[in-house]
């Protein structure tokens, strides 16, 4: 799939919640609150979602740089690796 239709990759899962349905991203580029994501990873995960709220250090937060680890309620299971795109 050509890399512009995916958007741009801004983050890597590098874990997932199962219970409370939250993924830990750390990110390569800027996201805030709003902000349309995908998740893409294993053989059938691709997926799109707004990005509703975001904590870091248990704060709620709008928005996040590079370098930050966050974490986004996800509304489908994911594993780490999975790779996250702002569309």
């Amino acid at each position: 799939m050509p890399e512009t239709k995916e958007g741009k990759l801004i983050g890597r899962v590098t874990h997932y919640f199962d219970k409370i349905k939250v993924a830990v991203i750390e990110l390569a580029g800027p996201l805030k609150v709003g902000d349309t994501i995908r998740i893409v990873g294993g053989e059938s995960t691709d997926f799109e979602q707004e990005v509703g709220s975001m904590e870091a250090e248990h704060e709620k937060i709008k928005k996040a740089k590079k370098g930050e680890s966050v974490g986004l309620e996800i509304k489908e299971k994911v594993r780490e690796g999975y790779k996250v795109y702002k569309l």
